[in-house]
């Protein structure tokens, strides 16, 4: 009998702080950057004496849309000993802006002379034996390119990362054990308690952080995804980097909803101003939070900035509903994928607009059933949405998926509250978004070799 895989993942797994503009591309192989120097670092200094040379290998979609993506500079922002919570963003952005130039980085006992040709983006047909599609490896080698030190890791989506013969850092254990939505709302009704009491304590368990920390945690990263769609709005960058040359253009949409001939519409312009600001904003490396990637990062954040500054929805009542959305992406995560190089894009602007539906119906104080429809609803719709960026950049189509993703989890609770039977289920639709995953061709998956990256490649 197949044992069961119960949920036993963190809020703060799912939301994440870091730059942009993509949270398997830039946020997990920073984090792979910087678990690297650590093992290093531990390793004894005999180990270390003949190096001298750093040298890294990115695999699958990495190397296909990494230049867009900013792999290159995010993995060594790693290696130097930037972390993505700390980090200042425009550091990060400024690797490799010169041709040839060469970064001293420092080791505990050593260091090493790096530049950009030390970054082999390898060809796709090199990465098919790897077990994850996105695969960095980081090597040490000696003068004569022997290999002393190696590292193979893989990014999995959402910021997530895990290495090869390495046991993950234990953790505690869920005190409310579930596998899929079912189950939880099972809990939910047997026991007579709250979605967002069973997601604090089990965070509690899970963590070893107490409920004031938790909630300052919270409060913290519902700063930032606010603060992400202010930036936006109030940015002074005309445009995008890249060869794209896109155009930021959250400001002047913001501004139309005060016109005349946009007032009966007003309310629909704000939401989307606000998913196009803080998508603007991790398409130019900023910082954002990932929810639950850093490509979908502009939907909640929209909807969280609509409740507050135009329904005058109080900030703790956001804080406690991200609980809700929280549990959406942990059953998605774990029994699918949130990766566009795993799934497509119906795993990054499909799970986050289930999220944002589940945020609107919690903050809305409704049972958990509609909590569930609505997250079904929302998820439904973005069935076989394809990862298809042009250029290899998180710009086109990424920023109006997530506007109009925003605009379907809003509306997806308001479909689910005058429903009175759920015809499908979360789960349903979850496992439905893995099977259609499975069968999308690769091309599809963040690799920019198909789709309207192809289409448009002429232009970039």
């Amino acid at each position: 009998m197949k044992q069961k895989n119960y949920i036993n993942m963190s809020i703060f797994d799912i939301f994440k702080i870091g730059p942009g503009p993509s949270s398997s591309h830039t946020l997990g192989p920073m984090k792979a950057g910087n678990r690297f120097r650590a093992y290093v670092e531990s390793l004894d200094s005999s180990v270390l004496k003949n190096i001298s040379k750093l040298k890294i290998e990115l695999h699958g979609s990495l190397s296909a849309t990494g230049k867009g993506h900013g792999t290159h500079r995010a993995i060594t922002a790693g290696v130097m000993g930037m972390t993505p919570e700390l980090c200042n963003p425009d550091e990060v952005l400024e690797l490799f802006t010169k041709a040839n130039k060469i970064y001293n980085i420092k080791f505990k006992n050593f260091s090493v002379e790096f530049q950009e040709s030390d970054i082999c983006f390898c060809p796709i047909l090199d990465s098919v034996n790897f077990p994850f599609a996105n695969t960095l490896i980081l090597k040490l080698q000696d003068s004569s390119s022997n290999t002393l030190v190696e590292k193979e890791y893989y990014s999995i989506g959402g910021g997530f990362i895990t290495c090869k013969d390495e046991q993950e850092p234990a953790r505690g254990e869920a005190k409310y054990l579930y596998s899929n939505f079912s189950e939880l709302r099972e809990i939910v009704e047997r026991k007579n308690i709250s979605l967002s009491q069973i997601m604090v304590e089990n965070e509690m368990a899970i963590t070893g952080l107490s409920f004031e920390e938790i909630k300052a945690k919270l409060k913290s990263l519902v700063d930032v995804m606010l603060k992400s769609v202010k930036n936006g709005l109030k940015s002074k960058e005309e445009f995008l980097p890249g060869s794209l040359m896109l155009r930021r253009r959250a400001k002047e949409v913001y501004n139309s909803a005060s016109s005349k001939k946009h007032i009966m519409n007003k309310y629909l312009i704000y939401l989307n101003s606000y998913a196009l600001a803080a998508s603007e904003e991790n398409a130019a490396g900023k910082i954002v939070v990932t929810a639950p990637t850093s490509g979908s990062s502009g939907l909640i954040p929209a909807i969280m900035y609509f409740l507050k500054h135009n329904m005058g929805e109080k900030k703790m009542a956001i804080v406690e509903a991200i609980l809700a959305a929280s549990a959406v992406g942990f059953v998605a995560k774990t029994n699918a994928s949130i990766a566009g190089a795993e799934v497509g894009c119906q795993g990054e602007i499909g799970v986050a607009a289930a999220m944002g539906a589940a945020l609107m119906a919690s903050i809305n104080k409704e049972p958990i059933h509609i909590v569930e429809s609505s997250a079904t609803i929302a998820l439904e719709h973005q069935l076989g949405l394809t990862c298809d960026p042009i250029g290899g950049y998180v710009q086109v189509p990424c920023i109006e998926r997530n506007a109009a993703g925003a605009l379907e989890g809003y509306n997806s609770y308001f479909l689910a509250f005058s429903q009175h039977k759920n015809i499908l289920s979360f789960d349903e639709v979850v496992q439905t978004m893995l099977e259609t995953g499975r069968d999308m061709n690769s091309k599809y998956k963040e690799t920019a070799k198909g789709g309207l990256a192809t289409i448009a490649s002429v232009r970039c």
